[in-house]
């Protein structure tokens, strides 16, 4: 299974989800809560400006409900290409 986790509120998700028509569920944390818990949430910088906003990662959960492998600052291409050989062992 897979979740996508965003600050954006839920009817924005869903906008997002049906024009992108992705192939898994996003979950709307406006308050960011989750996103801290998991260490998705912090400083950035972009062009010369520092604000806090959604760090790309991801998590894989094992089956015994334990996080298997975490990637923090990955770019999203690199994160399905990271997941796929976690889980693939390869």
């Amino acid at each position: 299974m897979v979740l996508g986790i965003s600050p954006d509120p839920v009817e924005k998700l869903k906008k997002w989800h049906d024009k992108e028509q992705f192939g898994f569920d996003l979950l709307s944390d406006p308050d960011h809560k989750v996103l801290e818990k998991y260490g998705a949430w912090g400083e950035k910088k972009l062009y010369g400006k520092t604000y806090f906003g959604v760090i790309r990662s991801h998590w894989i959960i094992g089956p015994d409900g334990k996080v298997a492998d975490i990637q923090i600052k990955v770019s999203p291409a690199k994160s399905v290409e990271r997941a796929l050989e976690f889980v693939t062992g390869g």
